[in-house]
């Protein structure tokens, strides 16, 4: 009779940082494509989670996610990110059109005792596939936003981390009465990330 045995991975505290704020980068990168912050022409296709994803040819916006994700990485692992959250907002008024909200738990014992955990790292390949999927297919539950828009990042930290030169304190850029959409979330059992899409709620919706 054919056994099949399940394989389980380590995964420690600096591969879990590693693992989240790579999927930051790759998701901010599809939501900037998909919501049309940047023209189409300026990404290019790669291959990763086993999915065709989408990376800017921007040198600004490269260099933007690439310091991004090199921070958030030291912030996981220290344990000290709460949240991760992009905001698009209209390029005229700066108005809040839609806040992309990565929460995140972290295993403290982790943090604290520097023990590791075990998942398979196909496992969290399939849960990410599974966001990335959602983020993809976004044009079905998001308005279309139909103006130039820009895009900013907020991260929300214990209040005893110093903030970075190249980072600013800033107001949460709310909006009033959103449309909110949950989206699946990922665990690599020390970082649990729940991701959630709130939106603008046009007038003409309700009537």
């Amino acid at each position: 009779m054919a056994s099949r045995t399940a394989s389980k991975d380590i995964i420690t505290l600096r591969g879990s940082a590693a693992i989240v704020s790579e999927f930051f980068g790759y998701a901010a990168n599809s939501i900037l494509y998909n919501r049309g912050v940047y023209p189409e022409e300026s990404f290019t296709k790669v291959k990763k989670y086993g999915l065709s994803m989408l990376l800017t040819q921007d040198e600004s916006v490269k260099s933007f996610i690439g310091s991004l994700t090199s921070q958030l990485s030291e912030w996981l692992e220290a344990g000290k990110l709460q949240r991760i959250v992009l905001v698009i907002m209209s390029m005229a008024t700066s108005e809040v059109l839609e806040r992309w909200n990565f929460n995140i738990e972290t295993d403290a014992e982790v943090v604290e005792k520097g023990v590791s955990r075990e998942k398979s790292d196909k496992e969290i390949m399939r849960e990410i596939q599974a966001i990335m999927r959602q983020i993809a297919s976004c044009i079905t539950y998001l308005p279309c936003l139909d103006e130039p828009c820009v895009f900013d990042v907020l991260a929300y930290t214990d209040k005893d981390v110093a903030i970075p030169f190249a980072w600013i304190e800033s107001d949460a850029k709310l909006i009033q009465n959103p449309q909110m959409v949950k989206l699946h979330s990922f665990d690599t059992k020390i970082h649990k990330v729940d991701t959630l899409v709130s939106y603008k709620n046009d007038d003409w919706d309700e009537k």
